[in-house]
């Protein structure tokens, strides 16, 4: 029942951290263990720690040749009995327009993510990876995504909010702020917001992580 984000510059170690929880692969040598309920995920593939309940929204979702919206999300369904179109609806998608359509190329990257966070409703996950989840959505698709988010707290879920955008972190009630990999301080949304436009902003590792990421982007 809680949302954390995790915060930092593009490069600080977000994205990486997101997938060594899921389990991914050249993402399972690491030093120490990830525990939950009680037990460790270590030798545990991304199978096995879907199973227990975890799951991992990607930052660019897939496409799916030849399988339907529809068929996708009765894949995903932990409870047979919930309908593929109420789980549309909660992300603003008409069921008519979408359930028969293909989730490939012929969807735009917003809907696709959409469609995705729809498959996380259908799952009834435990913890919940949203890598980037306001990334490639419009202005007017954010607010399906805040409700969603309510929505899984008040299940019970974990969200775990991987973002670098300062507004997404509101909605966490606490907000882990990183650099370079390593953890540099765990606060309020609000008190890590303040430290990172005071600080992260005129720090020389934030002005390498753009020059990195403009050579890369030429």
């Amino acid at each position: 029942g809680s949302v954390s984000a995790i915060v930092g510059a593009n490069g600080a170690g977000k994205s990486t951290f997101a997938k060594v929880l899921m389990g991914l692969t050249g993402y399972t040598k690491y030093l120490g263990e990830i525990i939950f309920q009680n037990k460790s995920l270590k030798n545990l593939s991304v199978s096995q720690r879907a199973q227990l309940g975890i799951t991992l929204s990607w930052q660019e979702p897939v496409s799916l040749e030849g399988i339907t919206v529809k068929h996708y999300l009765k894949l995903s369904a932990k409870d047979k009995t919930i309908d593929p179109k109420t789980a549309l609806l909660k992300l603003g998608l008409q069921p008519d327009s979408y359930l028969e359509r293909k989730v490939d190329s012929t969807l735009s990257g917003g809907e696709r993510k959409r469609i995705e966070l729809a498959s996380i409703v259908m799952m009834q996950p435990k913890v919940v990876i949203l890598d980037e989840p306001d990334s490639g959505i419009d202005i007017d698709s954010l607010s399906y995504i805040d409700n969603i988010i309510q929505d899984f707290k008040k299940k019970g879920s974990v969200v775990i909010l991987i973002t670098h955008n300062l507004k997404t972190i509101e909605k966490a009630d606490i907000a882990y702020l990183l650099c370079k990999g390593k953890l540099v301080k765990v606060a309020s949304p609000n008190e890590i917001k303040k430290y990172f436009n005071n600080k992260c902003q005129i720090c020389q590792n934030q002005k390498n992580f753009d020059l990195n990421i403009a050579k890369n982007e030429r």
